[in-house]
């Protein structure tokens, strides 16, 4: 089964104070950017979803990582998809630090990661 790695946009982006506040969108945009780099030339063992809400609504996907936009809250939409990924039987990993998120997708059997993992500082 491949590995879904679900990629809590607004925490990660929000984690380094890089100036991100004055262009969410494009700070998400190079986020997903990181994130598609992270998936070239690994095998197709790991499908990378990266959770946008609010300014950030309208970034569109990359080869190797599909953005889905949250309606309304981006951590309502990150347990869902984890909830129905596991439900599939496929492994889960949630990238966030928000400790109400990790909690609400442990119960789904999701692995929780913090952002560093995906945006190192530096």
């Amino acid at each position: 089964m491949r590995t879904v790695l679900i990629v809590d946009g607004a925490n990660v982006v929000g984690s380094v104070p890089d100036g991100w506040w004055r262009d969410r969108r494009g700070a998400a945009e190079r986020l997903r950017d990181t994130l598609a780099a992270r998936a070239v030339g690994r095998e197709d063992d790991e499908e990378i979803v990266l959770v946008v809400e609010g300014a950030a609504r309208g970034v569109g996907s990359v080869p190797g990582v599909r953005v889905e936009a949250a309606a309304g809250s981006g951590d309502d939409l990150i347990v869902e998809l984890a909830a129905a990924r596991a439900q599939e039987g496929c492994p889960v990993v949630v990238v966030t630090a928000d400790r109400e998120l990790r909690t609400r997708v442990r119960a789904y059997g999701a692995r929780c990661v913090g952002p560093r993992t995906v945006r190192p500082v530096g």
